[in-house]
């Protein structure tokens, strides 16, 4: 059986794995990234990828998903506001040290690559996921195709904007995000925005800076009043979003990922009604929403088979 690394380049580390052409990570090998200037975050991306090729013996090519605008050829990362990084060679600098292909993508639509070929999208034609976690990441498979764009930017579904007028800043810088409104960080936000109407509420007692959207989620489960008012504006903002999903692209499934989803059924339970009450042209209830099944493991499975098949289109046509 043939076999891959997988990379997951994130904000704080890096993860390479040694994964084979069915989807099974046999091995993982990280590091924690303490500066993301181009040179360094490269050397840390050689240690984790030379110990997983070693690991691997024999591997077809290496996958990377990375932040960013990417440009699919050459493996540059165009923009990527994360690392601060603007027309970087990544896919040409990695090539030049080893000696099996390098292939380099947006990190979401590699999850969306690994999910749909292994997890909840195996099946379907029309599938979409979404990684919620400090922002929203995402991924459109339309009709059997991972959509890429014109300049492959399509899939940044955190960005089209539901509250416009009244939401909060987004990091891109427009107000009203569906990331600054329904991500990890949006619910942190709207337990900031409705603090003031309770007064006495624990969640008071954490610091600004330590209060995490884990720890509201929990306290919601246990009936705290304040964590439950930021719950169902988090959770409402979270429906709209799905919604407008819905009617853009018509999936037959559409996958929750990410830390958020972490809250399983208490997170659809209050989300799917909301969903069916907003969807209006789709005929109500054709579209499956579930918690993503790969974990944070989808990026890294994704990014192999992306060099399994050669490249992130083929990958997707082939795993039709």
């Amino acid at each position: 059986m043939r076999t891959a690394i997988g990379v997951d380049l994130g904000g704080s580390h890096v993860t390479a794995a040694v994964v084979t052409e069915d989807g099974t990570i046999h091995q993982q090998h990280e590091k924690d990234l303490e500066d993301l200037q181009f040179d360094k975050v490269i050397a840390a991306l050689e240690e984790t990828i030379g110990a997983a090729l070693k690991a691997a013996g024999n591997a077809t090519g290496i996958g990377i998903g990375s932040p960013g605008n990417i440009d699919a050829a050459s493996g540059a990362v165009l923009y990527s506001p994360n690392f601060g990084w603007q027309n970087e060679p990544l896919g040409a600098a990695l090539r030049s040290r080893f000696g099996v292909p390098v292939y380099v993508a947006n990190d979401a639509r590699c999850a969306t690559l690994g999910e749909y070929t292994f997890g909840t999208g195996k099946g379907t034609k029309d599938f979409v996921l979404l990684t919620l976690g400090t922002g929203i990441g995402g991924g459109i498979v339309a009709g059997g195709e991972l959509l890429l764009g014109n300049r492959w930017g399509a899939g940044e579904i955190g960005h089209h904007q539901i509250r416009p007028t009244d939401g909060f800043v987004c990091g891109c810088t427009k107000i009203g995000c569906f990331e600054a409104q329904a991500s990890g960080t949006g619910l942190i936000r709207h337990a900031f925005a409705v603090a003031s109407s309770f007064p006495r509420s624990a969640l008071l007692d954490v610091a600004r800076d330590k209060l995490s959207s884990k720890k509201i989620r929990k306290a919601a489960q246990a009936g705290d009043g304040h964590a439950l008012a930021a719950w169902r504006n988090f959770t409402g903002d979270l429906a709209i979003g799905l919604a407008n999903i819905i009617a853009f692209v018509n999936p037959q499934t559409i996958a929750l990922g990410g830390g958020v989803s972490t809250a399983g059924d208490f997170m659809l339970d209050a989300v799917r009604p909301l969903v069916e009450t907003l969807t209006t042209m789709v005929p109500r209830g054709t579209t499956n929403i579930v918690v993503a099944s790969l974990g944070n493991d989808a990026g890294q499975v994704g990014a192999a088979t992306m060099a399994l098949k050669g490249g992130l289109t083929a990958a997707v046509a082939v795993a039709v």
